[in-house]
């Protein structure tokens, strides 16, 4: 899995100019296919995709190329995720978050628990995503609640993005959940036992930068 920009025309350019490189090995990526098509929901708009597929001339291992904005298994934008990740931080009620989303509570709740249960390794990762984008940051305040903790720590990483990466820094202020989405190769809110990877080496190239 790798995370590129969200216009597939620029996608194909850079995947056939070899500026797109393997996540595993960092060999050039080459065109192989389709995947399934599926469809993205936003706050108010949808849009259908069927991500490219690429194998590097590496290692020979093949992945799909998925828009920044895309979660591994998810089919809603990483912002609206991150929006119902950040009202629950907050202390909102799955309920009040659903309604305000115009998504379903069981979905929204889903969302919550997955960030519950990994929330400890997501906070801990992007904060030292964070640590290495700023020198000498200091700590992050103690949140009420390890989902908080993460949530903030998630933030507060995008925003050291922004600062560190002058590219990134309208991205960081305007989607940082993308760049949290970016960093993580889509699998942010990826099960426990799959669980994610940084690799802030491949984000720039996620922007198309």
């Amino acid at each position: 899995m790798l995370t590129v920009g969200k216009n597939e025309h620029d996608v194909e350019r850079r995947l056939q100019a070899g500026r797109l490189r393997c996540p595993d090995c960092d060999g050039c990526l080459a065109g192989w296919g389709r995947a399934g098509q599926r469809t993205i929901w936003g706050n108010g708009w949808f849009r259908r995709i069927r991500p490219r597929r690429s194998r590097c001339r590496g290692c020979g291992r093949t992945h799909v190329l998925l828009p920044v904005d895309a979660l591994w298994h998810r089919r809603d934008d990483v912002s609206v995720i991150g929006e119902a990740l950040t009202r629950s931080a907050l202390g909102e009620g799955v309920r009040s978050i659903a309604r305000v989303l115009g998504r379903p509570e069981a979905t929204v709740r889903a969302w919550i628990r997955r960030m519950r249960v990994i929330a400890e390794s997501v906070r801990a990762a992007f904060t030292l995503v964070r640590a290495v984008l700023v020198s000498e940051a200091p700590a992050l305040a103690a949140a009420p609640s390890p989902l908080a903790d993460a949530v903030n720590a998630v933030l507060a990483a995008a925003a050291a993005a922004g600062q560190g990466f002058a590219e990134l820094a309208d991205i960081a202020a305007r989607a940082p959940w993308e760049v949290a989405c970016a960093v993580t190769g889509g699998m942010l809110l990826a099960p426990p036992i799959i669980g994610f990877r940084i690799n802030m080496n491949h984000t720039l190239v996620a922007f198309g930068r």
